[in-house]
């Protein structure tokens, strides 16, 4: 009874925000706040008895459908053509920023929390490594804030998550062989295979889907109306192949991804249309599950401690490697407080710890480790959706006074 009023309840709110989403947004109430409470009041913490899992069937299936389309649609997104000025910024950022929140953080972590294996504070770090910009969609669609700004948000978070997959899965390996207390090596193998061959795999399947769409839409073989689906199609496909050859079904949707974004701009707004429809009805619907599963597993875990660090990770952790990857650019204060701000905390971080705990088999011991990643994705989800207009209207004024 209680499974079938969650769904009811889901299929309720997707429809109300259909229906008011512009009106919400005027109030800065954003798709993933309304979704993620809803997943709240459906809870344990609100609403009837505990249903779901971590590791239950459904919500696993849901966040690996929603990795593989996460990954790939974001790699598409990634034009090799464009290198030059205009990718200064977010190549600074995703190549010096990164490793150093990473670090960072992780470096934070071993303070706050001593009593937690090292490597689990690596995982810490990387779960909240990658940025979403959809939670701070108003900054990036604001047409008063500067493309190359707007452009390096987007670069960025649509990057980040594939950059720091290979790592993650690395640090899991290395958990999952007993590294961290001194034993065999032979993690290294495994992981390397996973990544060649998955890699390998995802760029023959992007290629040859790249270009068969090119032969199809040229010769007018292709419906209109399937164009949104292919994809989505590739996108799974990929995943299937490269676990088939014995890779990273993630790493070869990644690649597949980037490879086909590169070799056919025709399906790129394809892609844009469908992240923008089905594509964000799954993301929303993950979040939804967040609220439901994440937040009642969690919120015995949070203390100051907690707080505190997702408070820095969402600012000092963030900000100051940024300021350190933008130095000699020439860029004001305001614009490296900017872009240091909004690096939101979400989707990607949810689908690496619900991948994470079914790779590892639970949490048990390490539950201030989700406890954490937890508190800063919900803290983003509203700090970062309820601040994007404000201040890329600030911003924008800013500007403007100054003449820059």
């Amino acid at each position: 009874m209680h499974e079938n009023m969650v769904i009811l309840g889901i299929i309720l709110v997707i429809l109300g925000y259909g229906y008011y989403s512009k009106l919400l947004n005027r109030f800065y109430i954003t798709g993933p706040m309304v979704f993620v409470t809803i997943g709240i009041l459906l809870s344990p913490l609100f609403f009837g008895a505990k249903i779901l899992h971590f590791e239950g069937e459904l919500v696993q299936t849901m966040a690996e459908i929603a990795l593989i389309v996460v990954l790939f649609a974001d790699a598409s997104t990634l034009n090799l053509k464009h290198f030059g000025s205009d990718w200064r910024l977010p190549a600074r950022m995703l190549g010096i920023a990164l490793p150093l929140t990473i670090v960072a953080a992780a470096a934070v972590a071993m303070w706050f929390f001593p009593d937690q294996p090292p490597l689990y504070l690596l995982l810490l770090s990387l779960f909240l490594a990658p940025t979403d910009a959809a939670l701070g969609k108003a900054v990036v669609t604001d047409p008063t804030v500067p493309e190359r700004i707007r452009s390096t948000i987007n670069v960025e978070s649509g990057l980040n998550d594939g950059f720091v997959f290979p790592v993650l899965i690395t640090v899991v390996a290395m958990i999952g062989s007993g590294q961290e207390h001194g034993e065999s090596n032979s993690w290294l193998v495994d992981v390397l295979q996973q990544i060649v061959l998955g890699g390998l795999a995802g760029a023959i399947v992007g290629f040859a889907g790249a270009k068969q769409a090119r032969i199809s839409i040229r010769r007018d073989w292709l419906e209109e109306s399937y164009r949104n689906l292919i994809p989505f199609a590739l996108a799974l496909f990929s995943y299937y192949v490269s676990e088939f050859v014995g890779g990273n079904g993630y790493i070869g949707a990644f690649v597949s991804g980037m490879v086909l974004g590169n070799l056919n701009h025709e399906l790129h707004e394809n892609i844009e249309a469908f992240l923008e429809s089905e594509g964000e009805l799954l993301i929303l619907i993950i979040f939804t599950l967040f609220g439901l599963v994440f937040v009642p597993l969690a919120v015995d875990y949070w203390n100051m401690k907690v707080l505190l660090f997702a408070f820095l990770s969402l600012t000092v952790l963030r900000m100051v490697p940024i300021a350190v990857s933008l130095a000699g650019l020439k860029l004001d204060r305001p614009t490296k407080l900017f872009l240091g701000w909004f690096g939101p905390r979400g989707i990607a971080s949810i689908l690496y710890v619900m991948i994470v705990i079914h790779q590892l088999g639970g949490i048990e011991g390490h539950e201030v480790i989700y406890g954490t990643v937890t508190l800063t994705v919900l803290l983003s989800i509203f700090l970062h959706g309820m601040s994007a207009k404000p201040l890329a209207n600030l911003y924008a004024r800013y500007l403007k006074k100054t003449g820059t």
